[in-house]
């Protein structure tokens, strides 16, 4: 990939932790957002920045921003401050991303900037489990909450007022 930020191999002996993927287990989820990612065509989902600008400074790839974003879905880390501290100190992330750690702007932006194509990547991955027979349709999920809201008394229905 070139005019991108790179990030380092996974397989680089560094002090601590030795290699990063001695530390990330084969049947850990980070293992299927990474091959998920890879198969995907990034530019006919409408991820901007797939092809690097001539000038300027390297951007991150889309793919590689999509990762801290899928993880960070799936761990319920929603704020994109938590994301770049998780990708500071989180070594699942740390495999993932290959050790590179944009900040929240950049996440925020990303996410900001690519609404529809993420939307576009969810719904190729339910399209995915779906062939795989992930789902069960046996699945029902009801709501049946009520509050009282805060409005009138004119306009405040109750058991007792209908």
């Amino acid at each position: 990939m070139k005019r991108f930020v790179e990030g380092e191999d996974r397989l680089q002996v560094a002090l601590l932790p030795h290699c990063l993927d001695d530390y990330v287990t084969e049947n850990n989820p980070v293992r299927v957002i990474e091959a998920f990612i890879d198969e995907l065509d990034l530019a006919r989902l409408g991820f901007e920045g797939v092809v690097p600008e001539t000038t300027g400074r390297p951007a991150y790839h889309p793919a590689t921003l999509l990762k801290i974003y899928l993880y960070g879905y799936l761990n319920r880390i929603p704020s994109s401050r938590r994301l770049e501290r998780e990708t500071q100190r989180n070594i699942e992330l740390m495999w993932l991303t290959g050790r590179l750690m944009p900040d929240f702007k950049t996440i925020a932006d990303f996410r900001k900037d690519n609404g529809p194509a993420i939307r576009a990547t969810c719904r190729q991955f339910v399209m995915l489990c779906r062939r795989l027979d992930l789902f069960s349709e046996a699945v029902i999920a009801i709501d049946g909450s009520r509050f009282k809201a805060v409005n009138t008394r004119d306009k405040n229905y109750t058991h007792g007022a209908i």
